[in-house]
């Protein structure tokens, strides 16, 4: 009877907002502690009691039942799989809306690009554990999580993969379907993502307002060939131990795999700052909140303070190929992960003062 009413009370937390289920809920567990007492007394063993018994097993799992699938139709209503047709090929992508959108106000579109050989909703759960669909949630926002077509990303059309004309239909169908604003229209992502969103940044300027990268640098075709239409705030979070996109740029390996050459990240700061006309603003080493992880976080920022266009670099010594304040999984290859920063709140807080 008490594991009973322990399970009772669990679902009863769960499902608080919905008021049938909490009521009945409150009727069942106040019975189940009535029992507890009546078990001490004359009705111990008896028929009655018995009765009562077989009546609160049977009517428990219909109500945790309904407590279940209650809170699974409630987060699938905010998780929605779709896709568009691109060059006659279908390309998929996650969507995640908050439960606050009402489609009566403009809100921001957050793009999340996962690595080479990741998924949409690998990026979601597994490396960012979440953390995007938690600040939608609180902050309003839409996020769509796309799939790079057999897993990869690439800034140049192959055999009819287009990826840059992908997102780009891609901002323009969710416009057409959802209330987004398009002065706030924001693109990060991670190793081969956070590559794609330095060539977002400059063969789609026109259509975002910032990029945020995490654990990439520009690729040196890239570097040589970049012409934005316009200027786009730019943030790098990158480890400077990270055994993959080196931070002083060359070669990129993968279990042993070449995956092309990239420039340094001073590099590519440098590259953003002079084209965005900014100058050094700050410098500094922020808090060690986990003296065990192996980092420790420094930051640069640069700013335009005639269009408040910002370059900002969080340089993470001792870190490695990975996303700070997300998943530990493949540590042993992709080097320390940083805990004295959260990578969804750093680049979300950086996103949100961006209106173009």
């Amino acid at each position: 009877i008490r594991a009973i009413n322990d399970n009772i009370l669990l679902c009863n937390y769960i499902t608080s907002e919905n008021l049938f289920l909490y009521k009945s809920l409150k009727r069942i567990s106040y019975i189940s502690k009535m029992l507890s007492r009546i078990s001490k007394d004359r009705f111990n063993g008896g028929i009655f009691m018995k009765k009562i018994f077989i009546v609160i097993l049977i009517i428990t799992p219909i109500i945790l039942s309904n407590c279940i699938t209650y809170k699974i139709q409630n987060s699938q209503e905010n998780s929605i799989d779709d896709s568009i047709i691109i060059n006659g090929i279908e390309r998929t992508f996650h969507l995640y809306i908050p439960s606050i959108y009402n489609d009566k106000k403009n809100v921001p579109l957050l793009i999340v690009l996962h690595g080479l050989g990741g998924a949409g909703k690998g990026i979601e759960k597994k490396t960012t554990l979440g953390g995007f669909d938690k600040l939608a949630e609180e902050k309003g926002f839409i996020v769509v999580y796309p799939d790079g077509f057999n897993r990869k990303w690439t800034c140049y059309v192959r055999a009819n993969i287009d990826d840059v004309k992908f997102i780009s239909r891609l901002i323009d169908y969710l416009r057409d379907k959802y209330r987004i604003n398009k002065k706030r229209i924001y693109i990060t992502g991670m190793s081969n993502g956070g590559v794609m969103a330095f060539c977002l940044a400059c063969k789609l300027s026109d259509k975002i307002s910032a990029i945020a990268t995490v654990a990439a640098s520009m690729p040196e075709n890239l570097y040589k060939n970049c012409q934005p239409k316009r200027n786009v705030s730019v943030l790098i979070i990158h480890g400077m131990d990270d055994p993959i996109v080196p931070w002083n740029g060359g070669d990129v390996i993968i279990f042993k795999r070449y995956r092309g050459r990239v420039v340094s990240i001073w590099k590519t700061v440098e590259f953003w700052v002079n084209y965005n006309n900014c100058t050094l603003q700050s410098k500094q080493y922020l808090p060690d909140l986990d003296p065990n992880d192996g980092t420790r976080v420094w930051v640069k920022k640069y700013v335009n303070k005639e269009n408040n266009i910002k370059v900002v670099l969080y340089g993470i010594k001792g870190g490695g190929h990975t996303w700070p304040g997300g998943s530990t999984r493949l540590r042993r290859i992709t080097g320390n992960i940083s805990h004295d920063i959260n990578a969804c709140k750093i680049i979300w807080n950086f996103f949100e003062k961006i209106v173009r």
